[in-house]
């Protein structure tokens, strides 16, 4: 079965309630400030042992959170995208989704594991909390394919992640409705160039 958690953070990777940040100090706060609001991932990773890449985004949306699931603004292209390349149906409900992942080996997770944020505004995030990829990395099949769903999610791995894993990430273009500059043609293309480069069918 999918590896789907829905307990709390602290209690699903063994953490404590009160964690260390990419710049190694503790917080435990759970009130507003300059328009932010802390939030914690609720939903954990997406994976299967024989997943063959992991996706990684930066945060879940204001929409994801709601849905609690990834990419569930239905103005993102993730889902067009990878249907796309895969010459399937776009999936609609989580189910269809975490269906349509499994099929296709494909992980997901996002660098963050809680910050304080404005809606669902990347350059908005402030003292990231990461999440740990040892066990996706032990458990799948992934073997170095490492891809990130947008600049902040490639430039934090890059920063904090990439030490721990060892693992270079390949930048994809965003799917975020944000990246009006890409159209879904170019975004499909682009990362389908990407994943066979990696050697990833799917």
């Amino acid at each position: 079965m999918p590896v789907r958690k829905n307990t709390s953070p602290a209690a699903s990777k063994g953490k404590t309630a009160g964690k260390t940040t990419a710049e190694g100090s503790v917080k435990n706060v759970s009130s507003s400030r300059e328009g932010k609001t802390f939030c914690t991932h609720t939903f954990g990773p997406f994976y299967r042992p024989d997943s063959e890449i992991l996706i990684l985004g930066s945060f879940p949306s204001v929409k994801s959170r709601e849905a609690n699931f990834y990419y569930g603004h239905p103005q993102n292209r993730f889902w067009k995208i990878l249907a796309a390349y895969f010459k399937d149906s776009v999936p609609g409900s989580t189910e269809e989704k975490s269906a349509f992942l499994a099929s296709h080996k494909v992980a997901l997770y996002d660098v963050i594991d809680s910050c304080w944020i404005k809606g669902s505004s990347d350059s908005s995030i402030t003292d990231p909390q990461l999440t740990d990829l040892a066990p996706i990395i032990r458990g799948t099949k992934i073997d170095g394919r490492i891809f990130t769903n947008g600049k902040t999610a490639f430039r934090l791995y890059e920063k904090y992640t990439r030490a721990k894993t060892g693992i270079p990430a390949r930048l994809l273009p965003s799917s975020s409705p944000a990246n009006a500059a890409f159209s879904l043609d170019k975004l499909a293309a682009l990362w389908g160039e990407a994943f066979r480069k990696a050697g990833f069918y799917g």
